[in-house]
Parts: structure tokens; C-alpha cells; sequence
């Protein structure tokens, strides 16, 4: 079973000035409310292989999670993988140009690897909506990079 959903928001700003906030993990914390925390675990500027811990807030809980760069097209897409309590989290950004400014789309999906029937039953239950929060919540990041990208 999975569960996935896409946003697009559009930014005033270039897709260099856009891929700048969003490839600046160390810098995350400071632009996005939702985050408390950043750990980086790997050196260099940001690529495949670049990786962190992210203390997160959701659901009025805060949660740490690695996560890595699968792929980065700078300032095309990129995206970003996480692995936690038995689910694969993918995190997929994609840039166009689009009016002097940039579309910043952002696809979330999450699968569950191994599930028990247990899992089942509360993904059938509360699936919906967790996707419902989540998708809230990733609106309210694209908000903030935008009005990062936009300030620079």
C-alpha cells in the first residue's frame, strides 16, 4: 500500500535563487517552521549521497529522521529519501521556468515496506487521513520556500 500527493506552488524568483533554499539542509531550520533541527552526517555542498537528521514537528510531535539525496539536477529536481518505522518516504522536487518566476513542485509519497496486518489495518484507518495532515503541512514548507526565495 501506498499513499502519495503532489503540490505545485509558484515563486517569484529563479530557479537558481529557488534551488538554493531547498538544497541549503543546514539552513532548513531557519527557513521552515516545521523543522527544529538539522544534523548533517555527510560533508560537501549538496548531492547524491549528501545526508542528515531532521527533527521535525507533526502532529504536535517531534520526530528525528535520516534522510539522504537519492538524486540532484540542480536546478531541475531533485529528490530525497527517508526510511522510518517500516515505511519508505519519498520526497520529489522538480523546478520549471514559468513567467520570470519558477513552479516549484513537490510529490510526497510514502509506502509501507513490510506491512504486518496490524500496519494494514491502521493504514486503511488513518491513512487518508495522515495524507490529509502531511499535505497540509508540505503546503505550509512550499509557502516558506517560497517566501525565502523570494526575499533573497
Amino acid at each position: 500500500m501506498d499513499h502519495s500527493t503532489s503540490l505545485t506552488q509558484h515563486i517569484n524568483a529563479s530557479p537558481e535563487t529557488v534551488w538554493s533554499v531547498i538544497s541549503d539542509i543546514p539552513g532548513s531550520a531557519a527557513t521552515l517552521s516545521g523543522v527544529q533541527s538539522v544534523q548533517m552526517l555527510s560533508d560537501g555542498p549538496y548531492g547524491k549521497g549528501t545526508r542528515w537528521k531532521e527533527t521535525r514537528t507533526m502532529m504536535g510531535r517531534s520526530e528525528t529522521v535520516e534522510m539522504w539525496v537519492e538524486q540532484a539536477d540542480p536546478p531541475r529536481s531533485t529528490t530525497v529519501k527517508a526510511l522510518q518505522n517500516g515505511a519508505d518516504y519519498t520526497t520529489h522536487f522538480t523546478l520549471a521556468e514559468r513567467n520570470g518566476g519558477t513552479d516549484l513542485t513537490l510529490t510526497f509519497g510514502a509506502q509501507v515496506v513490510e506491512p504486518t496486518m496490524a500496519g494494514r489495518i491502521m493504514l486503511a484507518l488513518f491513512g487518508k487521513i495522515g495524507m490529509k495532515m502531511t499535505r497540509k503541512a508540505l503546503a505550509k514548507d512550499l509557502a516558506e520556500i517560497a517566501a525565502k526565495a523570494e526575499s533573497l
